[in-house]
């Protein structure tokens, strides 16, 4: 039976994420982890916490799971326009499974070198699954990306295609089957998010407001909105949504799940019109999906212009 010490420095301490370098001094194995932060940048710091039942169904595969759980977090930074430095993990296991660790621990590596983030401590308890990943970042002083900065006229971005992900959860939930090639991509979005780090840093000192999508568009563009003072107005056939998608759940559910489904993990930005051209030419896949008028709130708008009533803007975890 491997205690709390041993499965650390077994399954987490001797991963390649978990070494030394760069802005991290000193990692694993003191009470504290030592970051050295460039002269004239901040520090980047956020937290998520996935809950068995309530974020990822149990039982799922570790290795994926290990993926998406800093993944969620990654994305925190990329909404910041911020460069990723390391993280910590609070584990919280109902017992230590040498099998599922192994796997979960190989997942987690997996995504930490593809962010580039390192592994510089955390802890472990016993209890029911729980997942708590701390990430920090750095971002030039007075650059950071906020949500409180968008200007009427701006135009309104998304980072990418939506929905996939939320598209996803009866496939992972196994209450429905799909094509081969469409199943694999969609499940592919949702178990393996790709964080957009580098469109973040890119878009220091262009977007005006700017966040990930984890609740949802609708959500998520509302607090943007409430932060900045405006409207955002989303125009309804503009938004981007994948023929994997379309297949699978049909137009209607796919937009619906597009607006309110949550789980995308991609940027949501307001872009002055004249950053448009450059960003695009760069080959950034950009969407303009509405724009920042005069008022408050988010606005779904058809063709014509006219409002479009919705039933539910996005997922919040104490709603009646």
């Amino acid at each position: 039976m491997l205690g709390e010490f041993e499965l650390i420095r077994h399954y987490f301490a001797a991963a390649a994420c978990a070494r030394a370098g760069g802005e991290v001094v000193l990692g694993i194995g003191d009470d504290c982890a030592l970051l050295e932060i460039p002269a004239g940048e901040q520090l980047a710091v956020s937290t998520d916490t996935l809950v068995a039942g309530v974020h990822f169904p149990e039982p799922c595969d570790p290795h994926l799971l290990g993926q998406r759980a800093l993944a969620v977090a990654a994305s925190d930074l990329a909404a910041m326009g911020a460069t990723p430095v390391g993280f910590t993990l609070a584990l919280t296991l109902p017992a230590a499974d040498p099998l599922w660790l192994a796997e979960f621990a190989r997942g987690l590596d997996v995504m930490a070198l593809d962010c580039s983030l390192r592994l510089i401590g955390g802890d472990t308890t016993r209890g029911p699954l729980c997942l708590t990943v701390t990430v920090f970042g750095r971002v030039p002083a007075g650059r950071a990306l906020v949500r409180h900065g968008a200007r009427v006229g701006d135009l309104l971005c998304v980072g990418g295609v939506l929905g996939e992900a939320a598209g996803a959860l009866p496939l992972v939930l196994r209450q429905a089957e799909a094509e081969a090639d469409v199943a694999e991509h969609l499940l592919a979005r949702y178990w393996s998010p790709e964080p957009q780090l580098a469109l973040g840093e890119a878009l220091r000192g262009k977007a005006t407001a700017a966040q990930d999508i984890s609740d949802g568009l609708l959500a998520d563009c509302g607090h943007i909105a409430r932060a900045s003072g405006v409207a955002l107005q989303i125009e309804r056939d503009r938004v981007p949504l994948s023929e994997p998608l379309r297949r699978f759940a049909g137009d209607a559910e796919a937009l619906r799940c597009a607006l309110a489904g949550g789980d995308d993990y991609l940027l949501v930005f307001t872009l002055p019109p004249g950053e448009l051209p450059a960003l695009r030419q760069a080959g950034w896949p950009l969407h303009v999906i509405g724009r920042v008028a005069v008022g408050q709130g988010v606005q779904l708008l058809d063709a014509r212009g006219n409002d479009v009533a919705v039933s539910a803007h996005g997922y919040n975890h104490f709603d009646a």
